[in-house]
């Protein structure tokens, strides 16, 4: 587009309340923002100052708006966040997350706002931004695959998903055997609102706005993408993976990063596996006892980024040397990068595989068990970037031998080498930030040439 004929929009950003919805949500903002165009970034007070914290370098352009999160029965008064809460009390945060909808349709009429960006959880909003004259975006944070196997608005809206057992079959639509095992299902039932499902969510958002936007790219995606349009008869427009730098929060003078880091380089060249499951997932302490067995019977170096050390007891004795347990939020994109590091058993979540996929690192694929995590264990599987860790497809157990037998198999056994020459290639894709940008570009473009859901796009 020519400069002539661009002009200076103000996009309102509403992401869901999890770490993993807002930090591509402000990448989108970052962009948008260089492109010249005004951006309010809307979430809860406690969100919104993580991000200052975390955030110093955010430019004048990109203001952060608090919203009181309303009070709601069971739901702690300081839970802003998923990660602040159980799996269980996750529906409470989405019933405050739907009392919001006044504050955010005040702001949207008093701000001379031209387009809201919104997550899958504001079922309500494209039609109250519809009455305002505001344009309305869903930005999937989603891939395209776990998108299809959701399939159309009318089967969302309409219910189509009435046991879990609907969820653990691939349907017709999807020319893929990618589905989710029943532990996973049972598990992300858990933290679904009674009253509004997530399937309705999904179904209302896609249904009201006035195109989809998805975090992919055609080189990755490109069938499950066309499929997208077809399924939702409008435009699903993937806007790149919107790769991460290497980010700054934690500097070469932290004590923390500067251990690992020294660590780290007295390693061989890829040498090291980084084991990391995300900040919402806890496994039993059955569980986290095998997974621990796995890492130990493997026999590689590692880093194991845990939640409050919470390792067997022994275990950080009989590793001492050969492994490096950090326990809290971690500098995942500046470990990925460092040349010690050969790959990354992770819990699935489509950030992580980005960051790894984006350093050509091959993956130990041990699904978290709830959202699109599953999907994206079976699809990276099926990709050929990684390996999925056995698993019973009823309760989720695994036991400690395979867990070793899959990060040995993904890390040095001759087996595993397609794994890891898929995986190389890819940083191909995933770490090509000028093809990522074109997309984003193009993005830009639509908003600002005014696009309306009566328009027709060509993927």
């Amino acid at each position: 587009m020519g400069s002539e004929s661009k002009r200076s929009l103000h996009i309102a950003m509403f992401p869901w309340l999890a770490h993993g919805h807002i930090t591509p949500f402000l990448e989108l903002s970052k962009f948008l923002s260089l492109r010249g165009h005004a951006v309010s970034f809307l979430s809860t007070p406690n969100n919104v100052a993580r991000l200052a914290r975390a955030h110093p370098e955010l430019p004048p352009s990109i203001r952060l708006v608090s919203l009181p999160l309303p009070c709601v029965p069971n739901l702690p008064s300081s839970a802003e966040s998923t990660s602040d809460l159980d799996i269980d009390s996750v529906p409470y945060l989405k019933k405050a997350y739907d009392l919001l909808e006044p504050a955010l349709t005040r702001f949207l009429s008093g701000s001379r706002v031209d387009w809201v960006i919104h997550d899958f959880a504001s079922h309500w909003l494209p039609g109250a931004a519809a009455q305002l004259g505001v344009g309305s975006v869903f930005f999937s944070t989603f891939n395209a695959t776990a998108l299809t196997l959701l399939g159309p608005p009318s089967e969302l809206i309409g219910g189509r998903f009435q046991k879990p057992e609907d969820l653990t079959t691939v349907p017709a639509w999807i020319p893929s055997t990618v589905c989710l095992r029943l532990h996973e299902v049972l598990r992300h039932q858990r933290c679904m609102d009674d009253e509004v499902s997530d399937f309705c969510r999904f179904g209302h958002v896609i249904d009201g706005c006035d195109f989809v936007i998805v975090r992919s790219c055609r080189e990755f995606e490109l069938e499950p993408l066309s499929l997208l349009q077809e399924l939702y008869q409008k435009p699903a427009i993937p806007i790149g993976l919107l790769t991460p730098a290497i980010r700054e929060e934690v500097g070469d003078d932290d004590e923390k990063w500067k251990a690992l880091k020294s660590w780290l380089d007295t390693k061989r060249e890829k040498s090291v596996l980084y084991v990391a499951l995300g900040t919402e997932v806890i496994l039993s302490h059955e569980l986290t006892n095998e997974l621990a067995a796995g890492i130990e019977k493997s026999g590689l170096p590692f880093v194991w980024v845990v939640r409050n050390r919470l390792v067997p007891a022994g275990f950080e004795e009989r590793v001492s040397g050969r492994g490096f347990i950090w326990a809290g939020w971690a500098p995942q994109t500046r470990i990925l990068a460092h040349e010690a590091i050969v790959g990354f058993l992770t819990h699935c979540g489509w950030n992580s595989t980005i960051e790894a996929l984006s350093r050509g690192l091959p993956l130990v694929l041990f699904s978290g068990g709830s959202s699109d995590q599953g999907l994206m264990a079976r699809f990276l599987h099926e990709k050929q970037v990684g390996f999925e860790v056995p698993r019973d497809e009823a309760d989720g157990s695994f036991t400690g031998d395979v867990v070793a037998e899959s990060i040995r198999r993904v890390m040095v056994e001759h087996e595993g080498e397609p794994i890891r020459a898929t995986a190389r290639a890819m940083k191909e894709v995933f770490g090509n930030m000028e093809l990522q940008n074109k997309y984003l570009e193009e993005f830009a473009g639509i908003l600002e040439k005014g696009f309306t859901k009566d328009q027709k796009m060509v993927n």
